[in-house]
């Protein structure tokens, strides 16, 4: 239940932050035009609670923080990650939606493509490169 409420308080946050708005995303990308500050607003806020946050997470006793999932195993930085970074970034410039806010988009039927695409995505990768390229 946790789970969900946290989801659904970072869905509407994407909402009222306008993040499930392609045009305000590509605005923050148009610096020699008509540059939209408003995503890097999003992105300092989240860096800020997330500062605060995650060392309290961390400090948690191993039972307490057991269901944290997701946690990167390696630091270094690989041609694998610069490539997927890579990619991110220009998938998220081209169609202006990022996956979070996609996934809160799709109930209004904007975004349901880019949804199916990104679905595919990860299954091509889980099928044919998850571990074949560490």
């Amino acid at each position: 239940m946790h789970a969900f409420l946290a989801g659904l308080l970072f869905a509407v946050g994407l909402g009222l932050a306008g993040m499930t708005n392609p045009d305000t995303v590509q605005g923050f990308f148009d610096v020699f035009g008509t540059w939209n500050p408003q995503l890097a607003l999003v992105m300092v806020g989240a860096i800020a609670v997330n500062l605060v946050a995650f060392p309290k997470i961390l400090g948690r006793s191993r039972r307490a923080k057991a269901h944290v999932q997701g946690l990167p195993s390696q630091s270094r930085i690989d041609r694998r990650l610069v490539v997927g970074s890579a990619l991110f970034g220009l998938g998220w410039g081209a169609v202006g939606v990022c996956p979070g806010p996609a996934i809160v988009s799709v109930g209004g039927g904007t975004t349901l493509a880019f949804v199916g695409a990104m679905m595919v995505g990860m299954w091509v990768h889980r099928r044919f490169f998850e571990g074949a390229l560490s």
